[in-house]
Parts: structure tokens; sequence; C-alpha cells
């Protein structure tokens, strides 16, 4: 079975957080988490659009997804997040 970018993004850069009291990542930090992975991985990110469509394939549900950020992408966002932090 071949696996899709999105669901390599989602591996790499996400991890489930059942325990979370309020949402971690919503929709604009799920994609610009996604916009930053991109980048790490010299992939072209696909339109909001289409980033939307592939999480719906995926089955995460972007207004609830139950996600927290980890890895080099989590750092690379945060970072371009808040460039006071750099």
């Amino acid at each position: 079975m071949v696996i899709s970018h999105f669901q390599q993004f989602l591996g790499e850069a996400t991890v489930r957080d059942p325990g979370a009291v309020h949402e971690l990542l919503g929709p604009e930090s799920l994609y610009g988490l996604y916009i930053s992975w991109c980048l790490l991985h010299r992939i072209t990110p696909v339109p909001a659009p289409d980033f939307r469509a592939g999480m719906r394939r995926c089955g995460i549900d972007i207004h609830h997804s139950g996600l927290a950020m980890t890895g080099p992408a989590a750092a690379d966002y945060i970072l371009a997040s808040h460039p006071d932090f750099s």
C-alpha cells in the first residue's frame, strides 16, 4: 500500500493527544505545520482546500483533530510563527 504524503506528514509531525483539555491543533495551525513539514522535505505544499480534502481522506477532522505537533516541523513552525523566539 502506498502511503500518501499526507499520511507521512501525520506520522512524522503529529501525535494523538486524547487527554488534551483544549484543541491543540486547529485548522490554521495544522496547515501551518504541514507547510513547515513540506519545506523541510522539499515538497511543494498543496493549497489549503486540497490539504483539507487530504486530511478528510486520512480520517482527520481539522476542527477537532486531537493532534499535537512533534518533531523538526514543529520546531520550524513555532519559530516561524513567533520570530521573537529566534
